[in-house]
């Protein structure tokens, strides 16, 4: 009988090395492949003695009690007494009949411990086997065992202790080295075997290429894939789907399955998921097809759940559909992870309804399909619904608490999900990146300081701080809540050896949200020079979301290049913020094409354009847009109803009855529950076209107390009408409701202006003072030859200060004398009347207005950005300011654009 050899000896001893092309190529061998591997276990442990035995009748064997019960009741058995086997069996046969007979009921053993996951009984068989010859089979079975019972370790142990293993034995304990975490080993333990001689069959193949595809270890698996072609192995279809998980890893998957010379259903499901994560669903549609016409293969669950995910992500409604008529034809629509598809299928593509019809007859449900109904209801904005599954969940965990926990941060409930995050901590769930990133996500749109202290605090407490995407959360949470220089601390304290391209996108813009517009474009500039920010898809949306926001159109063109050139916009989003940004830089024409070459197109893709025609005023272009989408079946959202509804306050004629329709038609066509903001804008269509009484009655008539937004919509058009009756009754209602910001002061205010009711307008005004509130920081600015201007009233911070106030004070003049009015009732401040004209002349507007018409050459447009309502003496003066100069001048505000031209505007003097 052979003698077994120690690890270390064999891999030692020179006749025990061939030399295999394959390992010798490998380049990280010295690293991965120590020349000697320690033992993992004392090396006098073997399964079977070194030393020739011969076979003898072994005593009866016994076994604990222990052991045994796990599989026996206590009351059949008295294995204290009791032999496993009589001795009658073995009367009248031979030394080898009776060793067989041992050996047969020792593997029914193995196979009881190995069913009951008893360990001990295992142990004490191996015991019982270990007194037997050697045998490689029995071994095997051994090795088997151990791995289906996950003590990976003992199954090493009967590796070692094997004089002569075979592939068998090594392929299994590859493959259980493998699914135990432990790929370092498994691909230790393949080289030993080829260098021991023995070479890898298929199973051997499929082992070793799930280490690698488990650790990423691409180069590897490439030479495997070069063996197993070598070796003639590739037409086994379980090496080929194997190498095709591995190809998978690095999108190389189609190319080798047109190569492959055998396939089965798992091929092509393998070649579907892969096109769809790769984003090709049209490509996995046509492969779909294939599979039907040439092989014949039937469909299975996974090929179906992988389609219905391609129609998701592409919003192929029709084709989901077809997908679904295929899972009832197939009897597998009941099937869990096919149910589970079409939840979310039908939340990107179809409406509540259907969602909630399929998981009403769902016979089977997961933990996924609750967080799937969680996920489906925050994004049709069904926040009660969304808890109330929730609350339902038979169990909940940390995935399901981040589904709740992004749909309030979603649906902007930043209170709620601080609520959930609070729950959360006292109930001890495991908190991951993800939820940690929400909840500072949800401290940004709560906007309180305090509260963004507190979170900031817990985070470096419990050690999360140093991750990334946490930083940079950390940083986007604080310069949400105006948190500046703690920022600007976490900017500065970024390790040079990381990449600081999120963080820098983060701190960009943060500087825009706070007006900082210089500081963004500066940092821009700078990190594009140093090379320390790659400006990537996520990147090139959040530049451009910064240049639209501040009317930068040329930096804007230099992102949309440096976009097309890197092939960024395929990518959705970044072609979200193209149309986006041409449509906030005056420029409608760029954005339609842009919206038009777009490959794929959601529900953000619409809302973008139809919001890009309502700040132009395009009411009836908006509404064209609208009827394109409902054509393509996209499934609008809350937000699309808004903008639609907005629409028919900006179209050429008075389209109010197709409004009233459209709005009746929310919940009973599209399933949506009109919420406050729906009916501000619905109540503005009605008071633009002096519809006063109707939208008043409206308001009174709502099952639910309607938001002060809804009551200041009413009161706006009680000013663009002078409707003084109805407006007071609006006015003492908002008064009532304290509000706790100026903006609905001041309209009140200007109701009473505008009516003559001077009084009225002053106690407002007081009452705003004596509460302390002050309007937010007038700001505007003008982009002249790639740098931004900025201006605050009465600003002389200007290096041009004195030439723009010679000029502007001209041009005062020139406009009185065509016709112009200071209208004092804009200024807040308690002042002498002639001291409310010089706080009047030198608004920010006028300032921004007078540098570009200073700066810019005869014949050009003049554009300037606000970021508050451009107040009315503003408006007025721009009106006489186009006649005077003969010049076309541009103003963006938060309300639209506005185009003067020869003494008109484009709003038509309605705008709020």
């Amino acid at each position: 009988m052979a003698t077994v050899v120690p690890p270390a000896v064999a891999a030692a001893s020179p006749a025990s090395q061939p030399q295999f092309p394959f390992f010798h190529s490998f380049p990280h061998r010295r690293a991965l492949f120590p020349s000697s591997l320690p033992s993992l276990f004392p090396s006098s442990f073997h399964l079977f003695p070194a030393k020739s035995r011969t076979p003898q009748l072994k005593p009866p064997l016994f076994v604990s009690a222990s052991a045994a019960q796990s599989i026996f009741p206590p009351q059949s058995l008295n294995l204290k007494s009791q032999p496993l086997f009589d001795s009658e069996p073995f009367d009248g046969c031979s030394s080898s009949n009776r060793v067989d007979y041992e050996v047969d009921g020792l593997l029914n053993l193995l196979r009881f411990a190995v069913r009951y996951g008893d360990v001990e009984l295992a142990r004490a068989v191996h015991a019982s086997i270990f007194k037997l010859e050697e045998d490689t089979h029995l071994g095997n079975i051994l090795i088997a065992a151990y791995l289906k019972l996950g003590l990976v370790g003992d199954a090493y142990s009967v590796l070692m202790g094997l004089s002569r293993p075979n592939v068998v034995s090594y392929t299994a304990l590859v493959s259980g080295f493998s699914k135990a975490n432990r790929e370092d080993e498994a691909v230790e333990l393949f080289f030993r075997m080829r260098k021991s001689g023995i070479e890898p069959n298929e199973y051997s193949f499929v082992a070793i290429l799930s280490a690698c595809i488990r650790i990423l270890e691409l180069e590897l698996g490439f030479q495997v894939h070069a063996l197993v072609i070598k070796m003639g192995y590739l037409d086994c279809v379980y090496v080929s789907n194997a190498l095709m998980g591995l190809y998978s890893k690095c999108g190389l998957v189609l190319q080798l399955f047109d190569e492959l010379p055998q396939r089965d259903l798992a091929s092509w499901n393998t070649a579907i998921s892969s096109a769809v994560r790769e984003g090709m669903c049209g490509k996995a549609f046509e492969l779909f097809c294939d599979m039907k016409q040439n092989d014949g293969f039937p469909v299975d669950h996974f090929t179906l759940s992988t389609l219905l995910t391609a129609c998701a992500g592409s919003n192929a409604l029709a084709e989901g559909q077809e997908v679904h008529a295929l899972a009832i034809k197939c009897g597998l629509e009941a099937n869990l992870s096919v149910s589970n598809a079409l939840i979310g299928f039908y939340t990107k593509c179809g409406c509540v309804k259907a969602v909630t019809a399929l998981f009403e007859t769902m016979p089977v449900r997961d933990s996924i399909t609750w967080t799937e109904m969680i996920t489906a209801y925050t994004h049709f904005g069904l926040m009660d619904l969304a808890l109330e599954v929730f609350e339902k969940m038979p169990e909940r965990n940390s995935i399901s608490c981040n589904a709740l926990l992004a749909g309030f941060c979603k649906n902007d409930e930043g209170l709620r999900a601080l609520d959930l995050f609070t729950s959360m901590v006292r109930e001890r769930i495991e908190l991951t990146d993800f939820t940690l990133t929400s909840v500072l996500n949800a401290c940004g749109l709560v906007k309180d300081c305090r509260i963004s202290e507190q979170i900031h605090g817990f985070i470096v407490k419990s050690g999360c701080g140093s991750n990334v995407c946490i930083e940079a959360a950390l940083l986007d949470m604080c310069t949400k809540c105006g948190r500046m220089e703690v920022a600007e601390k976490i900017l500065n304290q970024w390790p040079v050896d990381l990449d600081s391209s999120i963080i820098l996108t983060s701190m960009i813009c943060g500087y825009a949200r706070n007006g900082q517009v210089n500081k963004a474009m500066s940092l821009f500039h700078l990190s594009q020079s140093n090379g320390t920010m790659v400006v990537d898809e996520v990147g090139s949306t959040s530049v451009l979301g910064l240049c639209g926001s501040v009317g930068f159109h040329e930096m804007g063109k230099q992102v949309h290049c440096h976009a097309l050139k890197f092939g960024f916009l395929n990518d959705l989003e970044a072609g979200n913020a193209l149309v986006s940004m041409y449509a906030k830089c005056w420029n409608m024409e760029d954005a339609n094409k842009v919206f038009d070459s777009m490959v794929t197109r959601d529900v953000v893709s619409w809302n973008g354009l139809i919001a890009g025609h309502l700040l132009h005023g395009q009411g009836d272009e908006a509404l064209t847009i609208w009827s394109k989408m409902e054509k393509t079946g996209t499934k609008p959202d809350k937000i699309t109803f808004t903008l639609v509804i907005s629409a028919y306050r900006h179209t050429n004629s008075n389209l109010v009855d197709n409004c009233r329709s459209l709005f009746s038609a929310f919940k009973t066509d599209y399933g949506i529950e009109p919420t406050s903001e729906h009916y501000a804008a619905f109540v503005r269509v009605l008071g633009y076209w002096d519809q006063l009484e109707e939208a008043e009655e409206i308001l009174y008539k709502l099952p639910f107390e309607p938001e002060i937004s809804v009551w200041r919509a009413l009161l706006d058009g009680c000013r663009i009408h002078l409707n003084t009756t109805i407006g007071k009754r609006v006015a003492k209602r908002i008064i009532a409701m304290e509000p706790k910001d100026p903006s609905s002061y001041i309209l009140v205010s200007n109701l009473y202006s505008a009516s003559g009711i001077w009084h009225s307008s002053e106690i407002v005004r007081d009452s705003m003072r004596q509460k302390g509130f002050r309007k937010q920081p007038a700001q505007s600015w003008i982009v002249h030859e790639n740098k931004i201007h900025s201006f605050y009233a009465r600003d002389k911070s200007h290096s041009q200060a004195k030439d723009i106030y010679s000029g502007l004070e001209i041009l005062i003049l020139e406009c009185q004398k065509a016709g112009y009015v200071p209208d004092t009732s804009f200024v807040l401040h308690e002042v002498e009347e002639h001291q409310k004209k010089n706080f009047l002349f030198y608004h920010s507007a006028k300032l921004a207005g007078t540098y570009g018409l200073l700066m810019t050459k005869p014949g050009k447009l003049v554009r300037i950005v606000k970021n508050i309502v451009l107040c009315g003496d503003c408006h007025s003066f721009f009106k006489y300011a186009s006649i005077v100069t003969r010049r076309e001048i541009l103003v963006r505000d938060t309300s639209g654009f506005h185009h003067f031209s020869s003494g008109q505007c484009s709003c038509k003097d309605y705008w709020s």
